[in-house]
Formats: C-alpha cells, structure tokens, sequence
C-alpha cells in the first residue's frame, strides 16, 4: 500500500504523538502529509501546532486548523442529548460524539487537497480506531487509512522519546500538561492511565481540572432557568446565545458547583474493560433538564418508546456509527418525537446536586390539572378505573378459572 500514498491527511494536535506520527508518514510512505487540527472546545491555544507542523516540513497551505465548536454543539452535542442518552447508565458520551465530527472534517480536507488516505493517533486497544476509521469509510470508501498504532514498533513511552529526539522533535512537557492519557471538548474532560488503571485506585485530587471540589463549592444554592426549543437548549437565565455558547455557561455553572465528576469502569468495543473519569458538568445539567422538560411535553408511549430505543442509539454512537442507516434512522424518529419539547425548566445546583425544581410549557404541555387533582373535577369519572382494571386482568382472570397458579 505504501507505494500508492501520495498524500494523507492526518488528525493532528501539535503534541507528542502526532507530531512522531507526522515525520513517521514522511518516512514511512515517503508521502505529503496535510495535517488538521480542530478547535471543539479543548481549551488550548491551536497555533502552536501550526508552527510545530511547520517545523517538521508540513507546507504552509497543508495546514488546516478550524473552529467547530458552534457545529460541534448544534450538530453532533444536541441531537445526541434530544434521546438522553447514555452509555450503559452513567457515560454521557464526550469523546464518543467528538470523532464523528472530527472524521467528516477529515474526509472533506482530503477530498479538497485530493490525498489518499487520513491517518490518526488512536491506538490499537481503544474505541477511538474503531470511530474514525468507520467514519472514514462510511464518508468515502475509497480513502486508505493509516494507523501508526498497528503499524510500527514504537510501543513504548521510551523508543517514542528516543525515536522523538533521533529526528529533533520537541519533546519538552507543555507547561501544566496532565501526565494521564485526556481528551477534553466543549462537553467534557476524560483521564485514562497511570494509578487510573487499578480501578480501586482511587483519582489523586489533583487529577481533576474542571469541577470544584465540593469541599470548595458555594454554601448557597444557585437556580437557573433553561428553555427548550423543540429539545434543544436555546436560552439560560432568559439569554439567547450560540449552541457552543450556551453548553460553556453549563459547564461553568455545573463545574461551580461540584456538579459533573464520574468514575467508571465501561466495556470497549474491542472487548476489554477500560477505568476512565469524567468531568461533564454542563452536560450533566442539560441532561435533567432536557428529562424534565419531557415529562410534561412528550406523550407517554412516545416518552417510554424512546427510553427503550435510547441504550441502543447510546450504543451506536460509543462503538462508532454516528454514520450509519441505523443511527439515523433511530434519528429521524428522536427528532420527531422534539417538536413538542418546548418550554422551561427550573433547576436548584448545590454541592454537586442538580434538583429540577418547576417545569412549564406555554403551548405544548400534557399536564392537565383539571384531570389529575386531588380535588373535586368534573371531567374524570372515577367508575371508569373499574372496567379499565377488569379487562387488563381478564387473563389472569381465565387463567385463575383453568387452575393456572401465578
């Protein structure tokens, strides 16, 4: 294969890795690398990895850096909340529903600068291969991948700084860098490695970069209004902004308030099990909010129908088929079922408690008082339970009769 790559197209942070990763391609496959690195909101400065491209021989007009923070939001963050979902109960999918994107924006550059194949940093143990490289061939099946990870014999933290200062890479530590493998977006902040990988081990405290303590939270209680547009997050406290915007002001508020840490031990795709911590405070938020405003907006079977079909859509998108006729599908019925999710959702944040305190929906609520009081009404016949009861027992009615014992 090594001989038809002219050009490849990798997924590149300006960090240790994919810059050894970046001269192993010009080695290796004696190819033209194009390297792209997107903004979603991890909270670094981005140049930097333009000057680092440059400086490992990468052209000026082969270095693609882009904002997708906004379309990270709207496109991927919010349609992936609209069905809550969650990842064998607990994981809200943060670096899951980043590769998707970064991959579409993968596949467009190598489409534009005619390469043949991307590349990526993920290795051959993680989810992250798996995602990328379904994407990829999902969005143009003609691309080649290349993953270093499968390919080399650098696996080792040594021969990766030997073969770093061999061909003069940089390999001093950024200032602050976290010594655990992370991932961090606009939705969350994910640690894997080092004392994380004896799952009863518990994190150092400094490990955490995002949500107070709450030894260190505020002693008062905060509430804050969020209001809904056909699911999707559109105001907080009554303020219109941006979709990236708005999912920073939750993170802010969430991580004030010690809401938002997680320590899991989740299954991989590939088979094995995998101890990560997460910091997801804004997502955290949106979540019961988006659950409370459901509940008086959305009918119940339709309510309880996407409950069923959520773990299987919360599947799809942590195994890699964000790109898939399944998941769009499950989709297309989850964004129909949001027309009517309209409203806004009071909420209490206290020492790392999110306490939905109101809920109200102008125009589409399916709460009605007049049948649900406790108080004298004059639209519910209380004798029609009766019948009602009666008929949904009728079977174990005719069962009981024959002799049948439950």
């Amino acid at each position: 294969m090594k001989k038809d790559i002219k050009k490849v197209v990798l997924a590149y942070s300006g960090g240790l890795d994919t810059s050894i990763i970046l001269k192993w391609l010009q080695d290796e496959y004696d190819c033209e690398v194009v390297t792209f690195t997107a903004d979603i909101g991890q909270g670094e400065e981005l140049e930097p990895a333009r000057k680092k491209a440059l400086s490992l021989g990468v052209k000026e007009e082969n270095i693609f850096i882009k904002d997708l923070k906004d379309e990270f939001v709207k496109d991927y963050v919010f349609p992936m909340f609209r069905a809550n979902a969650i990842y064998e109960g607990e994981y809200l999918l943060g670096t899951s529903i980043a590769r998707p994107l970064i991959t579409k924006a993968l596949v467009e550059i190598a489409n534009l600068t005619k390469a043949d194949a991307i590349s990526h940093g993920a290795t051959g143990k993680g989810n992250d291969q798996v995602r990328f490289e379904l994407g990829a061939l999902a969005l143009n099946p003609n691309l080649k991948i290349i993953a270093p990870w499968r390919e080399w014999d650098l696996n080792s933290r040594e021969k990766l700084l030997a073969y770093a200062q061999k061909h003069g890479i940089d390999i001093s530590k950024k200032s602050g860098k976290s010594p655990y493998s992370m991932d961090a977006n606009l939705l969350h902040i994910s640690y894997e490695g080092l004392i994380l990988e004896d799952p009863a081990a518990k994190p150092e405290d400094d490990m955490w970069r995002w949500v107070s303590d709450l030894k260190n939270t505020p002693n008062e209680s905060e509430t804050i209004e969020l209001e809904f547009n056909k699911g999707d997050l559109s105001a907080i406290n009554g303020e219109k902004s941006s979709p990236a915007q708005l999912l920073a002001k939750l993170n802010e508020l969430g991580a004030k308030h010690g809401i938002g840490r997680l320590d899991i031990v989740e299954n991989r795709y590939v088979g094995m099990k995998s101890r990560g911590c997460y910091e997801t405070p804004g997502g955290s938020i949106l979540l019961k909010a988006h659950r409370a405003i459901e509940s008086i907006t959305l009918d119940r079977e339709a309510a309880h129908l996407k409950d069923e079909l959520m773990p299987k859509y919360a599947s799809l998108i942590y195994n890699g088929y964000w790109f898939s006729p399944e998941r769009l599908m499950l989709q297309a019925l989850i964004d129909e079922s949001q027309k009517y999710v309209n409203g806004k959702v009071k909420l209490e944040l206290f020492k790392g408690n999110i306490m939905v305190i109101g809920r109200e929906s102008a125009n589409d609520s399916l709460f009605s008082e007049a049948y649900c009081t406790f108080e004298e009404d004059e639209v519910y016949n209380q004798k029609d339970a009766a019948g009602f009861i009666r008929l949904n027992a009728l079977r174990f009615i005719i069962a009981g009769k024959n002799g049948r014992k439950f």
